[in-house]
């Protein structure tokens, strides 16, 4: 059997070798930039867009990884090409790119600043839980509005894939005080919807896919997709700022992300959506979605 591998600090070596010190300031101050991209059939999916957001998140952030895109994605495609040797047929990897500020002797948040320490760049890579997300396509994605709200963009911009996730973590805790499996779906300041801490939420009315707008959101690679296949089949796709008010009363809802790509919403706090099921537009993008990466993305997940 081949040991997974991953990147760490300018070498590849076995995955179970990849550890960070406790002085590393990701740990220290939450200070981490982040991306996930997925395999389709043991390839990787728009590998490019990734690469290309995890440098653009870098840059704001004031993060070297060291070298450039172009080997990041050399290194990406070597690391799944060894570590999807051991995989299914109907199997498939996440790959994650990571970076931190590296280490700090000192071990203190305002102290670190005098520290100009390495980066510590990773690639790593997992096999998709599949499992995990069969429910969300059997019996739909259940979102509670917690009352945690979104980091507004005046702190961290969201177009900033990060782990500095406190917020999440207790908004996930008080959802589930809702609904052991919900998911939360924070509200900014004004009371508009944003996203959940994995995925782009999407509504439909009238034919039409609304978005959230783009100031409160990370620009995900699959909603992305999603609006691509919306313009190829003459459904409108609409930015523009939406309230909790919109999403009960959505003909659809539906999640984008990169694990799972996309997956059915059927109730909003308690409330039915769609008649508690997968609507049209939802169908009709997943199977254009389906077709051309050449997978059923539904019967991967549900197994």
């Amino acid at each position: 059997m081949a040991e997974p591998i991953a990147y760490l600090r300018g070498r590849l070596m076995p995955a179970a070798e990849a550890r960070l010190s406790i002085y590393d300031l990701g740990i220290v101050l939450g200070a981490t930039v982040t991306d996930l991209l997925r395999t389709f059939r043991h390839q990787p999916y728009r590998l490019d867009d990734h690469v290309r957001r995890f440098y653009e998140s870098c840059r704001y952030a004031r993060l070297d990884p060291g070298i450039g895109p172009e080997e990041t994605g050399s290194i990406t495609r070597r690391i799944v090409e060894h570590n999807a040797r051991e995989l299914g047929p109907n199997e498939d990897l996440a790959v994650v790119y990571f970076i931190t500020p590296g280490e700090s002797p000192i071990y203190a948040g305002s102290a670190a600043s005098a520290v100009r320490p390495e980066a510590t760049f990773c690639i790593h890579s997992f096999p998709l839980p599949f499992a995990l997300w069969r429910p969300f396509f059997t019996e739909g994605v259940h979102l509670v509005i917690p009352s945690t709200r979104h980091i507004p963009p005046q702190c961290v911009d969201p177009k900033v894939k990060n782990r500095s996730r406190m917020h999440w973590w207790l908004a996930d805790q008080e959802a589930r005080l809702a609904d052991p499996r919900a998911i939360p779906l924070l509200l900014d300041l004004e009371g508009n919807l944003t996203e959940t801490s994995g995925s782009n939420v999407l509504l439909v009315k009238n034919g039409v896919v609304l978005s959230p707008t783009p100031r409160n959101i990370l620009l995900g690679v699959s909603r992305d997709t999603i609006r691509r296949i919306c313009e190829s089949q003459g459904i409108p796709f609409i930015e523009r700022d939406l309230q909790v008010h919109d999403a009960i009363n959505a003909d659809e809802a539906f999640l984008a992300t990169t694990p799972y790509s996309m997956a059915p919403v059927t109730r909003v706090n308690g409330l039915e959506i769609g008649g508690g099921k997968a609507g049209p537009v939802f169908e009709k993008i997943l199977a254009q979605w389906s077709g051309e990466v050449g997978v059923d993305i539904r019967g991967q997940v549900v197994g």
